[in-house]
């Protein structure tokens, strides 16, 4: 593993203008993969500052809307133009000719235009995605609502590589195609323990409680994002498998679908224990 695999996954995820030099093997950008959690952290750090500073000039409403503006931006909305595209492809109506509708779903999702169950898909997404930030911002008491929006990317970043670990590529070629291929078990456990230090470490860094509530504190915390990251891996193994059976196998827009809906289901369960 080279350090370089650091600014590719900011590269592949991020509009952030970081280059590398030099040749990239397809071991520097499965590699990447490992990172993704710690791209998600730097992002969940921008947007609980942002949430710091705007809750204490505009409403829950208007500062909902904000982060979530500010979050697509931070991402150029490379992932929901994964989520819609992935929908449109799964509303194609089957023909009972497996290799036929695969074929015909994959060119779908291809399609540089955006058809109207995608359309549905982006909304229901972002709406979702706004109407849940701002019942964390109004109603968390459980934990601090920057805790909850710097986690989120960072959890949804590692449920990418949970997609990529023992699954199948739809395309022969394709970004998609390399992380399935290159995804060993390893890359994962490395990626799941950089989850949890990130998660723990957004604890600290978030909370500041008196020295007789830590350990009651830790410890529902250390529930909590557990049973977060047990609920988001099978979901997403759900997820793989209904991309395997309608495609043949998962792409990069897929990833992105993965990683949209992730946040969603994330921040739902985060909504339950408030």
């Amino acid at each position: 593993m080279r350090l370089r695999a650091i600014p590719l996954a900011f590269q592949f995820l991020t509009i952030m203008p970081v280059k590398t030099t030099g040749p990239v093997s397809p071991q520097d950008i499965s590699d990447s993969s490992i990172f993704f959690p710690l791209v998600g952290a730097f992002q969940g750090l921008l947007i609980s500052a942002c949430s710091f500073i705007f809750l204490s000039r505009f409403s829950a409403d208007m500062a909902g809307v904000i982060i979530v503006l500010l979050y697509i931006l931070s991402n150029g909305g490379f992932h929901l133009d994964g989520l819609s595209d992935t929908f449109d492809a799964l509303s194609v109506k089957s023909t009972g000719n497996r290799e036929s509708d695969r074929e015909k779903r994959l060119k779908v999702m291809k399609d540089s235009t955006i058809g109207s169950i995608g359309v549905v898909s982006l909304c229901l997404a972002l709406l979702l995605k706004y109407a849940f930030i701002r019942e964390i911002l109004i109603y968390s008491s459980y934990f601090n609502a920057y805790l909850i929006l710097s986690l989120m990317p960072v959890l949804s970043k590692w449920a990418m590589v949970v997609a990529m670990h023992r699954t199948a590529g739809a395309r022969k070629d394709g970004l998609g195609r390399l992380f399935v291929q290159n995804t060993k078990a390893y890359r994962l456990i490395l990626a799941t323990l950089s989850t949890l230090t990130l998660g723990f470490g957004a604890f600290v860094a978030t909370s500041l409680p008196g020295p007789g509530t830590v350990p009651s504190d830790l410890l529902r915390f250390a529930l909590f994002l557990l049973s977060g990251m047990v609920i988001l891996a099978f979901f997403t193994r759900f997820l793989s498998r209904t991309f395997e059976r309608a495609f043949g196998g998962l792409t990069g827009d897929n990833f992105g679908a993965v990683h949209e809906i992730s946040e969603i289901v994330f921040l739902a369960i985060a909504c339950l224990w408030k």
